[in-house]
């Protein structure tokens, strides 16, 4: 029992280090990544002096980050202030535990590491509301309150969706739900709770046009406006690396895992695979940000309630009753 114990901790610290180590390399792979989707989509380059096509100008970018003073207004809580940044990461490493990246290779094959997931989720949220009100500014505290408002309207949805999986597979355990998905992915058998559960991870994570608690044209930078140096470093660093997650959850929940379509490898290994889909929604969240405006917080709450919840419960009603009568 003692020795099962130890190598569960070394494997959960030997992850953890990974994890941290990964986290900031995928931040700075995705940063150049969206600026580049954007130069496209607006018919130019994008970043391409620092190193080959610019690939080295988020690592400056990081570098000057470090550099900069943090500032603390006068007027501001700074406990909240200063423990804000640090919270809003954590939820972020937890969820790193339960990813299975391969059948093989997950730090934590939990029973309930779905529900694990969006339980710290909320975390995210509380810190967004803490360093909003901390400040003692008006712009961050709208917009800290609009996150508060728009992620209570769309976890609703969202939890609905992945219940509609969880109902098919009888399991919260990603490697159940992936294994599941050998032969067919759910988003054939899911199209609508795939679709829902894209749209609100999307506004989960604050991308456009869900980008309401930042709005520059409105709100300055929203609940952020303060905050500088490394500390608005780590809400930048924080969101890039929730894409990652939600991207990696819907991998998992919807298009099949590891597994290459149709139950074909293709002899690639199964890390590949779940990478690969990884960043083709990345790309896709990317994509839509670009492309599409922002819209106004009456439209994206009444977009939540009106149309998304009645549709997910729909949804989850017409799987339990082919689910009872088949």
């Amino acid at each position: 029992m003692g020795s099962e114990m130890a190598s569960d901790w070394i494997r959960i610290i030997v992850g953890l280090i990974i994890v941290l180590a990964f986290s900031q390399l995928n931040a700075l792979f995705l940063v150049w990544l969206e600026r580049k989707v954007a130069g496209h989509i607006q018919l130019r380059y994008g970043p391409m002096e620092v190193g080959p096509h610019g690939i080295l100008q988020t690592i400056a970018d990081g570098i000057k980050l470090v550099g900069k003073e943090l500032i603390t207004p006068l007027s501001a809580d700074w406990k909240l202030f200063v423990i804000a940044p640090v919270l809003v990461f954590m939820p972020v490493l937890v969820a790193f535990l339960v990813l299975p990246f391969d059948e093989n290779l997950v730090i934590r094959d939990m029973n309930l590491g779905v529900l694990l997931i969006f339980a710290f989720s909320t975390l995210s949220v509380l810190a967004i509301l803490a360093g909003g009100w901390a400040a003692n500014n008006k712009y961050a505290l709208l917009g800290a309150i609009r996150s508060v408002a728009q992620n209570v309207a769309y976890e609703i949805p969202l939890l609905l969706a992945v219940l509609s999986v969880a109902l098919m597979t009888q399991s919260l355990r990603f490697s159940e739900i992936v294994a599941a998905q050998c032969r067919v992915w759910f988003i054939f058998l899911q199209p609508v709770a795939g679709l829902i559960f894209l749209i609100c991870a999307t506004a989960e994570t604050n991308r456009a046009p869900f980008d309401i608690p930042e709005a520059e044209s409105e709100l300055i930078a929203g609940f952020h406006t303060e905050y500088s140096g490394m500390r608005f470093g780590l809400f930048f660093l924080a969101e890039y690396t929730n894409m990652f997650i939600v991207s990696a959850v819907a991998t998992a929940l919807f298009f099949g895992g590891w597994h290459g379509p149709f139950g074909f490898s293709f002899g690639l290994p199964g890390i590949v695979w779940f990478l690969l889909k990884v960043y083709i929604l990345l790309f896709v969240i990317m994509w839509v940000r670009w492309t599409f405006p922002r819209v106004r917080f009456d439209q994206l709450m009444n977009f939540s309630w009106k149309v998304m919840l009645p549709l997910s419960l729909l949804n989850l009603i017409v799987t339990a009753a082919v689910l009872k009568f088949i």
